[in-house]
């Protein structure tokens, strides 16, 4: 069975502000954070593709090339 609980989108072109938000409203544990690895990727990728792709796209593009998510924490 899937969790149905709402989260929180954050917007590409504010990400930390919007995130920063959700601390202070004490909904941190709704928003889905990305790897690290999908910033470094995304740069990579604007730097060769001229335009910068979404982080779900960028984050698709790695799991699908194999990549694998290795984090201590996560969300519920």
């Amino acid at each position: 069975m899937t969790d149905k609980k709402k989260s929180i989108q954050l917007r590409e072109n504010s990400y930390l502000e919007d995130y920063y938000q959700a601390v202070l409203e004490d909904k941190q544990d709704m928003v889905y954070l990305y790897h690290s690895d999908v910033f470094f990727v995304r740069a990579a990728l604007a730097a060769r593709l001229g335009h910068e792709p979404t982080l779900a796209d960028t984050e698709a593009a790695m799991r699908k090339s194999g990549w694998k998510e290795h984090r201590k924490y996560k969300p519920k």
